[in-house]
């Protein structure tokens, strides 16, 4: 057994995932591609505006996603509060 796994521990090592910094970051990605697409088509910068808008609805589906795995560990751990980067 190595260090890097809890104590009480017995299977194979399974990565987790920070769900929480997860949502943050992509939340302050759909903030800021969209100005940017909102800045870049006022600016007649067609080509930028689409890829940011492009990026902002990649983050919007993220964001989906992350919500749906947070339900489910929930679920699966009732009252168990986790921090920003667990």
């Amino acid at each position: 057994m190595t260090r890097s796994q809890p104590r009480r521990f017995r299977g194979p090592v399974q990565a987790r995932s920070a769900l929480n910094l997860r949502l943050v970051l992509a939340g302050f990605g759909l903030v800021t591609m969209t100005i940017f697409a909102v800045l870049a088509f006022w600016a007649d910068v067609v080509w930028l505006g689409v890829v940011c808008a492009i990026f902002a609805v990649v983050a919007a589906v993220d964001l989906v996603v992350i919500q749906r795995r947070r339900a489910a560990r929930r679920r699966e751990e009732p009252g168990v509060r986790h921090s920003l980067f667990e």
